[in-house]
């Protein structure tokens, strides 16, 4: 599959952004972008700001970003990695002299916190849905003075959402679909793969707990509330550990449920579907698509 910026039809600027080659003022000058304003030295604490600012082609203003950073994968080449999802190296941060920290949701509040205390200005946001996420990207390329091109991209971003959407209106049944982001304790219904899971052509088996904004919320106190669900899918993504399908079925009761029964139970990769960002919103839905679509075909839906 092609990157997302060989996708997004979203201008040359974007297209020149991910050529591993183009940074600095050198990229600025050939992208035709307009003198540099606005923070100039991030820290990006998660994965989402870092692809947003490179699909963007603000990439030169990031000087800092999480180990877990995968996508673009020149970012771990040209950047130093200085935070995890839970912990920092505050002062590794420091060194860098941000002049910005963006970090997501309440998990990053200590690193925020001492971040903060230590005089940093930072951006914690708390997006959890398809259309935040694609508000997220309108409200990061103002912030960074590229307010037309994130408004491209976000818009880009969402025309390949509709072509997924197209392709699965196509199907004639529904499979209901149980997405799993931890094993221990269980941990489903994160909002924005819910609303991925529909539009790629399935149901989501707990569509309530997509209210809940704290993964604390979204805990099964045991499995039987999934065997009671029936799923016909099951997706694992769990966040810093392979998704073991084998472990998975043997859970007490699980035997009964068909996805078990027929051997339905894939691995979608953390890096695609765990971040809020432009990784979700393309290869993450279009692995979701891919395993409803096969589902389909082999039961010659």
């Amino acid at each position: 599959m092609a990157p997302v910026s060989a996708c997004t039809n979203a201008g040359a600027t974007i297209a020149l952004a991910m050529d591993a080659g183009a940074s600095g003022c050198c990229f600025r000058e050939r992208a035709g972008l307009a003198p540099m304003s606005g923070p100039r030295r991030i820290v990006c604490l998660t994965e989402e700001p870092t692809e947003t600012l490179y699909a963007l082609g603000e990439q030169d203003r990031i000087v800092g970003i999480s180990g877990f950073t995968v996508r673009p994968p020149q970012a771990r080449r040209e950047k130093p990695r200085v935070s995890a999802f839970t912990s920092a190296k505050i002062d590794a941060i420091l060194a860098l002299q941000p002049d910005l920290a963006i970090g997501f949701s309440d998990i990053q509040a200590d690193i925020a916190a001492e971040l903060v205390r230590r005089g940093v200005e930072v951006w914690i946001a708390n997006h959890r849905s398809v259309d935040g996420i694609l508000d997220y990207v309108r409200r990061l390329g103002a912030l960074v003075g590229a307010a037309q091109r994130a408004s491209e991209y976000a818009d880009a971003l969402q025309r390949r959402l509709d072509a997924v959407a197209a392709r699965a209106a196509a199907l004639p049944l529904r499979p209901k679909v149980y997405f799993e982001e931890w094993d221990t304790p269980i941990i489903t219904g994160i909002r924005w793969v819910g609303e991925l899971v529909a539009i790629a052509g399935g149901e989501d088996v707990f569509p309530e707990l997509s209210a809940q904004p704290l993964a604390k919320g979204r805990i099964l106190a045991d499995g039987d509330a999934v065997v009671a669900r029936a799923p016909d899918i099951i997706l694992g993504s769990w966040c810093g550990k392979k998704f073991r399908p084998q472990q998975v079925a043997a859970r007490p009761g699980w035997g009964m449920i068909p996805a078990v029964r027929d051997g339905e139970l894939h691995e979608i990769k953390s890096p695609l579907i765990l971040q809020p960002g432009p990784a979700a919103l393309t290869d993450g839905v279009e692995a979701i698509a891919a395993v409803i679509h096969g589902w389909a075909a082999r039961r010659g839906i």
